[in-house]
This record gives C-alpha cells, structure tokens and sequence, in this order.
C-alpha cells in the first residue's frame, strides 16, 4: 500500500508559512512540477534506475537551497527515498531498501502508522535493522500515541487571552461576496446545518487543493476566487478555509480558520493542517468542516461533531464515522484510519486561530497586528513564555501568539 507520490507532494507542501523563494526554489519547484508524474510512473514500474537518477537530479538542486529552504523541502526529500525504500522492497533487494528507509528516516520521515500497515515493506518487515528503525522511529512517529499522552488541560489556565470577535454579514465587502457568487442560492434553502455543508461542498468543488504554489498576496474570498479562475489555480488548505470562512461569515454564520499542528518535538514537521470550526446556532456548538477534504465527522448516531471532541474521541477510542464522500479533489476517498487516526491524530495536537474572524484577515498591511490564540495540552515542551512577538521587516506587521492550556476559554463563541 503506497500513496502516491504526487498526492503526497501536494498536501506536503500545505504548510502554515511560506518562505521567500529564490532561484534555487523556483528550480526545485519547476523540477518537481514536471517529474511528478515520472516519480509515480518509476515507482509503479518498479524502475529503481530511473527513479534513481529523479532522486539525483532532485539532490543536485536540493544542494543549492538555502538551509530554510533545505528544511522546507526536506518532506518532499524523505518521501522519495521512502519511496524509493518501497520500491526495492517490491523487488526483495532488503539491503537497498533497509538503506533507503533508515535515509527517510534521518532526513525526517516521521510516518510511523503509515510504515505499520504498507505492505510494499512486507519483504523487510522482520529484519533485525527494520525492527531498529521501526523502534525509533515509534517514540516521534505513532500519532495516537503521542496525542494520547497529550489528553490533559487545564481548565483553571486564567492567562489572559484576547476575546474572538466576528465580523457582522453587513460588511460591505461580505455583502459584495454574498452577492456575487449568489451564496444565498447555493446554501439553500434548509437548517443552518445543511447551509453550512452545502458551502463546504460548493468550495471544495470550486476550487481544488494546491498545495504547491501558497496563496495568493491578497487572502480575501473575492480576490481568491477571482485569481483562481483567472490563472486556473487553485488554493493550499488555509487558503481553502479562509475562503469558505467568509461565506460564513456573510450569511451571518461564525466561523474560524483553525490550524492543526503537531507536537513536532524534533522541530523535523513542518507539515500541518487547516480547517474550519463553524458554530451551529440550531445545535448550539462547533462542528468539524474541512474544505480540503470535503469532510466531516459524526459519533455513533450520526451527529456532527466538533474539533474538540473529534481530538477527545480519537484519545479515548471512542467511535468516530467520516462521511463517506470526504475526498481530495474528486480523485482520492478518504478513509478514518488515514484521515482521522493518523493524518489528524498528528495534527490534532495543537489548535491555533486568529481572535478576529473577518474579511481578509490574514492579508499583511503595513502595521498591522495579528493576535494568534494557541490551545497546547500540558504534556508540550514549550508552555512558555506566555506570549509571543514577530514583527514583519517589510511590512511592520506584529504577529502576536498567546498561550493557553485552557479549551474552555479556547472555544468560548
């Protein structure tokens, strides 16, 4: 069991920040763009002298990164020698694929409930080396685990946090985007429920998920949607959420850009994930959507449950249902192991968001301050300092992030 390698690439290159691209960069970007597919096609051919010489071509250009850019890249550099590890394993040669796997690992690959169940690795799976690595690769890597030992809070935490604020559906920008994509027709009709999934809906079939090329400067629905269909694009996961976000919040509905990161005591993950909480007034709560992947996830008797308690039921093992249409771009279904218990089990393990919802909220203006709020369980390395200040070099933007360990106060409405 293999995912493929350009699905990988995409959704490993959804990242929460991107950095300044040189040459270098723009190279590798192009290089990866265009070999994509050959990786893929090496890989099923089990052609190990073709995807090797990709992987020599791929080093060439990684070797003139910047270090930032190097550790930026490193994700898409252990997924191919995992890959490559796969592919000698297919063909029994053990010493090339123990090789390729212990190089994935030292480069960052970090996937322990992956490595556990594809059976590409079935050859090598009882070798003295392979239990080795699997071993070490068991304390960073198994995600359940490790968001596991992270189920305390503290809900007595009275550090003081800013208070969420959302912007009111008469914004004349929100009005404009209600109007113009008529949002009011493609909501519907029914409960506020079924207006929010149709709109999840209507965005992941809109726009496709890219996690390649970032967002646009501009991070505003209307902006978005009109580069997208200008340049035939489409948008990383936070940008999928900042969209549907504001046509939530133009129909008069609280929504929130979450994003969900790893523990990452390694500093090696750079990959994370966002989605959107949305408050139900008729079921007066939060509920779990993601754009990205169209989903959304129910207990036992079908109802909607929120980020919080999809975090809770995955600690205490307790049933979890995702809606069985929950996909990547209308071409890979999403199962609960791989999207629930492993991918967001790794992702589940700190929840950040912005204290202000609205129109373009994450559009860097000259002084502009954003105030980050981050929900951390007691079990992280770093519960302090209290609050944290990064000012933009070009920009004079303040990014501020404060501390909690309270999710009382996290998910106050």
């Amino acid at each position: 069991m293999k995912i493929r390698f350009l699905l990988v690439l995409a959704l490993l290159l959804s990242i929460h920040q991107l950095i300044a691209q040189t040459t270098a960069s723009q190279k590798m970007d192009e290089f990866l763009e265009k070999k994509a597919d050959a990786f893929n096609t090496s890989y099923e051919n089990k052609d190990v002298k073709t995807f090797s010489a990709l992987l020599s071509e791929y080093l060439s250009i990684y070797e003139k990164l910047s270090e930032d850019e190097k550790k930026q890249n490193s994700y898409i550099l252990n997924n191919i020698y995992y890959t490559l590890s796969c592919t000698y394993s297919l063909l029994n040669n053990k010493p090339s694929a123990l090789t390729y796997l212990k190089k994935a690992i030292d480069a960052g690959y970090n996937d322990y409930g992956h490595v556990q169940n594809d059976t590409d690795l079935d050859n090598i799976r009882t070798e003295k080396e392979f239990v080795e690595l699997n071993k070490k690769l068991k304390k960073t890597g198994d995600y359940l685990s490790i968001l596991k030992r992270a189920n305390a809070y503290n809900l007595s935490d009275k550090r003081t946090i800013p208070e969420f604020t959302y912007q009111a559906s008469n914004n004349p920008n929100l009005v404009e985007l209600r109007k113009g994509f008529n949002l009011d027709s493609i909501a519907g009709k029914g409960t506020d429920v079924l207006k929010i999934l149709n709109l999840m809906h209507w965005i992941h079939d809109l726009v496709p998920h890219d996690g390649m090329n970032g967002n646009p400067e501009m991070k505003n629905a209307m902006s978005m949607l009109e580069v997208c269909k200008k340049e035939s694009r489409g948008l990383n996961c936070r940008g999928l959420a900042l969209v549907l976000n504001e046509c939530y919040l133009s129909l008069g509905i609280k929504s929130r850009v979450v994003t969900c990161l790893p523990k990452d005591s390694l500093k090696i993950d750079q990959d994370c994930h966002v989605i959107n909480s949305v408050y139900s007034e008729s079921l007066k709560k939060w509920i779990w959507i993601d754009p990205t992947f169209d989903a959304y996830v129910m207990n036992e008797k079908g109802e909607l449950l929120s980020i919080e308690e999809v975090r809770e039921r995955l600690i205490s093992d307790k049933t979890l249902i995702l809606n069985p249409d929950a996909n990547w771009n209308n071409k890979s279904t999403q199962t609960k192991e791989d999207y629930l218990e492993n991918y967001m089990a790794k992702n589940l393990y700190i929840l950040e968001c912005l204290s202000t919802s609205e129109y373009n909220m994450e559009t860097s203006a000259e002084g502009k301050t954003f105030n980050y709020i981050k929900l951390i369980p007691l079990d992280y390395f770093e519960q302090t300092p209290d609050k944290t200040e990064e000012k933009g070099e070009k920009s004079n933007s303040l990014w501020i992030t404060y501390k909690t360990n309270n999710p009382n106060l996290f998910w106050e409405h």
